[in-house]
Parts: structure tokens; C-alpha cells; sequence
């Protein structure tokens, strides 16, 4: 009874715990990861899109799908309740996201040597956190 309570907490309930926002903070990034992340292969492999561009690119949904579930599941309160005004913020601070990401993606495949999709998580888990506090002190407090 008590798990399931506990369960039915972090997973559905509306919460303003920092820890459990933090957690679903962490699948909702999950889950837009891998639609950034199978969108920047397939326009890299199949597309022959350059590395970079394609980043850029496949970055625009992962966002979207960011966004949705941040509103709907992992921020309980919001600052603005213009929902358009709320959205190009949160676009703002994942430009501001994007911007870490081609820049780490950039250092660790042409300066480090790695693999590009290896770069590719380095720098997602990099900007990880800069994108939960931006959104959690801007936009959800």
C-alpha cells in the first residue's frame, strides 16, 4: 500500500518537490533525447546532413517533446500564463541549450576525436543541467 502510494506520487501526482521534478526532468530529457537523437543518425547516415546541421536540426523536436511533457508532468507551477510567451522562453533557454550542444559536439568529434553520436551524449548529459535550472528558476518556480 505504502509503495504504491509512493509510486502514485512521483510518477502522477502534481508536485513541487525539487527531487521528484528533478527525476521526471531526467525521463522527460530521456525520452526527447532519443527522438534528437535518432532524428540526428538518420540525418546524418541515411541523409548525409553534416554533423552539426543535423544536430541543430533533430534538436527542434527534441525540444517539443521537452516542452510537453515539462508542462503536463514535471512542473507543477508555471510563471507565465501566456502559453505562447511561456513556449518562445522555453525555446530561448534551449537555443541557449543548443548552443552548449554545438559547441561540445564540435570540441569532443573534431577536436577530441570521437565519434560524433559519442559527442552527441557527452554534450546532451553536459547540458542536462543547464536546461533543468534555466527552466526551473525562469519558468517554473
Amino acid at each position: 500500500m505504502i509503495k504504491n502510494r509512493v509510486a502514485k506520487a512521483i510518477l502522477l501526482q502534481k508536485t513541487d518537490n525539487f527531487i521528484i521534478q528533478f527525476f521526471r526532468y531526467g525521463f522527460a530529457g530521456g525520452v526527447a533525447f532519443l527522438v534528437d537523437f535518432s532524428l540526428l543518425y538518420i540525418l546524418t547516415e541515411y541523409l548525409h546532413i553534416y554533423y552539426l546541421i543535423s544536430a541543430a536540426i533533430s534538436f527542434i523536436p527534441g525540444i517539443i517533446v521537452n516542452y510537453f511533457l515539462s508542462i503536463h508532468w514535471v512542473f507543477n507551477k508555471r510563471v507565465l500564463k501566456n502559453k505562447s510567451a511561456e513556449f518562445l522562453f522555453f525555446t530561448l533557454i534551449g537555443l541557449g541549450g543548443l548552443g552548449f550542444n554545438e559547441l561540445f559536439m564540435w570540441f569532443f568529434t573534431d577536436v577530441a576525436g570521437f565519434y560524433y553520436l559519442i559527442s552527441k551524449i557527452i554534450s546532451t548529459a553536459l547540458g542536462y543541467l543547464w536546461n533543468f535550472f534555466a527552466k526551473k528558476f525562469f519558468l517554473f518556480r
